[in-house]
């Protein structure tokens, strides 16, 4: 019923772009270490770069443990699931990258979100993600959930934080420049947002 593909394209990358969340899934490399499962939402944060690459806006949080999954050991998974329409579901193994406000490659990134305004969700990073293994599976005990529209809270809430603040935030946070297990997590302070 699984099957493995070369890479992210046609009908997987249509299906990909068309869902409104997705989940990400990270561990840290040591075995009693917490494992971690986000649901990513806010349509239009996240994007397939080309046949091997999918990235995605990682925003403002009460943690940061994918981020700093990655950047122990670069390992993740993303997983998107049909709720509505044909069953479904896809997984994109790989391995990934935080690059941070202060990266060179930062601007480039954002310019990929088609118009994003990355101003108002307290974004920290773009998270890259390359490719390694992309498969589908069937999806048929899946749900039908029907997809509304996104919630305004994040959005409401970190629109109005400007960059003092929310590092201000984020550094009252446990668990942001430190993982639950104390790995590294989101350098602070952030450096300023410079939006596309």
């Amino acid at each position: 019923m699984g099957k493995s593909y070369d890479d992210i394209s046609g009908r997987l990358r249509a299906f990909i772009e068309a869902q409104p969340v997705f989940f990400t899934a990270t561990a840290p490399l040591a075995g009693d270490g917490t494992i971690n499962l986000s649901p990513k939402g806010l349509k239009g944060s996240w994007a397939v770069l080309d046949e091997h690459t999918v990235a995605y806006l990682d925003f403002a949080g009460s943690n940061a443990e994918t981020v700093a999954h990655l950047r122990e050991n670069g390992r993740i998974t993303l997983m998107w699931c049909a709720f509505e329409g044909p069953p479904n579901i896809v997984r994109v193994h790989g391995r990934g990258e935080p690059v941070f406000r202060d990266d060179a490659r930062f601007p480039e990134l954002l310019e990929r979100f088609g118009g994003y305004d990355v101003t108002r969700n307290g974004l920290r990073a773009v998270v890259v993600v390359t490719a390694e293994k992309v498969r589908d599976t069937c999806g048929y005990a899946v749900p039908f959930m029907s997809y509304d529209e996104d919630r305004t809270l994040h959005t409401s809430r970190f629109a109005r934080e400007d960059d003092a603040s929310l590092s201000a935030y984020f550094e009252g946070k446990d668990d942001i420049a430190t993982s639950i297990d104390g790995l590294p997590g989101v350098p602070l302070p952030l450096p300023p947002l410079k939006a596309p």
